[in-house]
């Protein structure tokens, strides 16, 4: 009894102070390991075919595409550590010490903060884009984007030490038992999270393409009714509407897909749930995930240039001199 008492420990060396694997069956710990897993491998290598296409192509340099490849690293990040961490802890048992488990609730802070500020800027630029168009060019330009995205990963940073805190002075702090990975945020912390990280960042998202929306129809139904003219100034400007229309609507899929994914587990972490361990939510956890997956296959789907891009990487022609110049639009 004391041998099978001992093999349900993390660290059976510490009678007193291991904690206790879970009591979920071996089959069902599998299955949400090769799982995660799964998803951790297909994000990092689909998120990284975005980073590598619009970092090598110089034609993919713009200010949206650049707002996509700052999406794009929050989205491998996601792979490369909130995964797996999620995957350790189906065991219910951290084995990488107090200051690796404190890292890994930072760094998932920081993606979350960034992600979103990363989809408040997108709104943004595609309401500057659709709205006032005669000014895109001037307000919208690469440096300021360049600035806006440092910006919002420095602020997420910066933001996300106000809930880790406690941790940052004392790691495993609120760990009862040896083996824990645990992170309690008082009520404030809460509160300041619910209005900053989610309230009013959705807010703007929402407010925004409703306006991108109604415009959008209204150019619509004007090129519809000057598609009779033929001059060759009209054409390029309805050319140029189209396309920027088609930009706003990917990027409003985007835009949505992201909420329904991101709005669902993060009301059930709110409501102090332990979206980590327990069953219930497991799968919210993984429409969490799930979601950095889907943004590149978005662009694979209504982007020609990533399908493109991502032959010339496949056959390694971008290892070629003077690839980086090759027309992909």
């Amino acid at each position: 009894m004391e041998a099978q008492d001992e093999a349900e420990l993390c660290f059976p060396q510490l009678l007193n102070t291991s904690c206790k694997r879970l009591t979920s069956t071996w089959s069902e710990v599998v299955f949400q390991i090769i799982l995660l897993s799964s998803f951790s491998l297909l994000t990092v290598a689909l998120n990284l075919l975005v980073i590598i296409s619009v970092s090598h192509f110089r034609q993919l340099h713009t200010p949206t595409n650049l707002l996509l490849l700052s999406l794009a690293v929050s989205d491998i990040l996601v792979g490369l550590v909130v995964i797996p961490g999620a995957v350790l802890q189906q065991t219910s048992c951290w084995f990488l010490g107090d200051l690796m488990c404190f890292l890994c609730h930072y760094v998932s802070f920081i993606i979350t903060s960034s992600s979103v500020g990363n989809m408040v800027l997108i709104s943004v630029d595609r309401y500057v884009a659709i709205c006032d168009p005669l000014h895109y060019t001037t307000r919208i330009t690469v440096r300021r984007v360049k600035l806006c995205v440092c910006l919002c990963w420095f602020f997420s940073a910066l933001f996300s030490i106000f809930f880790i805190k406690d941790e940052l002075t004392q790691p495993g702090k609120y760990n009862s038992c040896q083996g824990e990975c645990v992170l309690v945020i008082d009520y404030i912390s809460a509160l300041v999270d619910l209005v900053l990280t989610f309230i009013v960042p959705v807010t703007i998202i929402i407010i925004l393409y409703m306006r991108v929306f109604v415009v959008a129809v209204s150019q619509a139904r004007a090129m519809r009714s000057h598609v009779a003219v033929v001059t060759l100034q009209v054409s390029l400007t309805l050319t140029s509407k189209k396309s920027e229309l088609k930009a706003a609507r990917t990027l409003g899929i985007l835009v949505v897909v992201f909420l329904i994914c991101f709005c669902p587990y993060y009301c059930v972490s709110l409501a102090g749930v332990n979206t980590s361990l327990s069953p219930s939510v497991f799968f919210l956890g993984i429409l969490f995930y799930f979601n950095s997956c889907l943004n590149p296959v978005i662009y694979a789907l209504f982007y020609p240039w990533f399908i493109k891009a991502i032959k010339l990487i496949v056959t390694l022609q971008i290892l070629q001199p003077g690839s980086c110049d090759a027309n992909i639009l």
